[in-house]
C-alpha cells in the first residue's frame, strides 16, 4: 500500500515495483541487525520440567536481561543448566518480573547458536516459516531478539532494481528488544515507559546521509527501528551525529520530526507504540483510513504481513 500525506491518496502496488513508487534519487536507510537464537531451554535441580529463558537485552558481556517461565522458580542465585557447556546464574529479579542472568561459558555465542532457538512470533509457531526466513537478506550485526520486519520484503532482485534507478541504500544498527513490541497499557500516553535499545550509526553513514539530505534527496527509513535510530541521533540543526548509544525514544502524535522524509513499514497492532509512531508521521485520520482499507482489501498484518510506503 502507498499512502500519500500530501493529498491523502491510497494506492495498491507490488513491492517488486518499489523503485517506481519511491521518489527519484531518494536514499534508503535500513537496520542490519541480525536475530539471535535467543530462546533457550534449560533445567534447574529443584524443578523437574524445562525452564524457558528469552534473552531480551545485553547488559554486559555474557550478562543479559531475560524473560523467563516459570519465573517464580528462578530466584536469585538459581543455577540453570543449558546443555553441557553453558550455565546461567540468576543475579536479580527486576520489578517487572524480568531476570538478570549471568551466563558462564568459554564461548557464549557459539553455545547460543548451537542450543538456542530463533524466537519466532507466537502467531506463526507451527507454520512453515523457518529461522532463515526470519532474517533480512542484509542482516549482519548479531543482537536482536526479533527481526526488523519491514526489511523482510527486500530481496536481491528488489535491491538490483533500486540500484538501476540510482536509489542508494545505507545501513544503521538497532538491536530490537522487547520495548519495540510492548503494548501501551497506561491511560495517559506519556506515562508509558519504553525499554531502551542499543543502536549505532557510523561516521561514514552519518556523513553520507547528511550529504544526501543537504543536496535535497529524500530520506526513506525502512522500518520503525530505522526511524527511531535516525530521529534519536539527529540534532536540532537537522544533522545526524555518529552515535553508539541506547535509545528509549517514544514517538507519538505531536512529535516534531527532524530527519525522516518517508517511511516503509508493516501493518501494526492496535495500542502499540509502532502504530502511534506512524500515526504521528502520517496523521491519525489518514492512518485510520489506510488501515480500514487494508482490512477491506485483505492485507496481511504482523511480522510476515504486507507493507506500507508512507510518502
Amino acid at each position: 500500500m502507498v499512502i500519500n500525506r500530501a493529498n491523502g491518496n491510497i494506492e495498491h502496488k507490488d513491492f517488486l515495483d518499489l523503485e517506481v513508487a519511491l521518489p527519484e534519487g531518494c536514499v534508503l536507510v535500513l537496520n542490519n541487525s541480525k536475530v539471535l537464537k535467543a530462546r533457550l531451554f534449560g533445567r534447574i535441580n529443584s524443578y523437574s520440567k524445562e525452564v524457558e529463558v528469552l534473552l531480551t537485552k545485553e547488559v554486559d558481556k555474557q550478562t543479559w536481561e531475560c524473560l523467563a517461565k516459570p519465573g517464580k522458580k528462578l530466584k536469585s542465585g538459581t543455577h540453570i543448566k543449558f546443555g553441557d557447556n553453558l550455565e546461567g546464574v540468576v543475579i536479580v529479579t527486576n520489578e517487572d518480573g524480568s531476570k538478570i542472568i549471568e551466563f558462564r561459558s568459554t564461548n557464549f555465542h557459539n553455545e547460543i547458536e548451537k542450543l538456542g532457538h530463533t524466537p519466532l512470533p507466537p502467531y506463526i509457531q507451527g507454520s512453515q516459516a523457518t529461522d532463515r526466513e526470519y532474517q533480512t537478506v542484509y542482516a549482519k550485526t548479531l543482537g536482536s531478539v526479533a527481526a526488523p520486519t519491514a526489511g523482510l520484503h527486500f530481496t536481491g532482485r528488489v535491491f538490483e532494481k533500486l540500484k538501476k534507478r540510482g536509489i542508494e541504500a545505507h545501513f544503521v544498527t538497532l538491536h530490537v528488544g522487547r520495548g519495540t513490541f510492548e503494548p501501551v497499557k497506561t491511560d495517559v500516553i506519556t506515562d508509558h515507559k519504553m525499554h531502551s535499545e542499543w543502536f549505532t550509526v557510523s561516521k561514514e553513514t552519518a556523513a553520507a546521509l547528511n550529504a544526501a539530505k543537504k543536496s535535497g534527496k529524500k530520506i526513506v527509513a525502512v522500518g520503525t527501528t530505522s526511524v527511531r535510530v535516525l530521529e534519536s541521533c539527529c540534532n536540532e540543526q537537522g544533522l545526524l551525529k555518529p552515535t553508539s548509544d541506547e535509545t528509549d525514544i517514544f514517538i507519538y502524535p505531536g512529535y516534531k520530526w527532524k530527519f525522516v522524509d518517508h517511511m516503509i513499514t508493516n501493518f501494526h497492532l492496535p495500542k502499540s507504540t509502532l502504530l502511534m509512531l506512524i500515526s504521528s508521521f502520517a496523521g491519525s485520520k489518514l492512518i485510520k483510513e489506510a488501515y480500514n482499507t487494508a482490512m477491506l482489501e485483505k492485507y496481511r498484518f504482523y511480522s510476515f504481513g504486507d507493507s506500507m510506503l508512507i510518502l
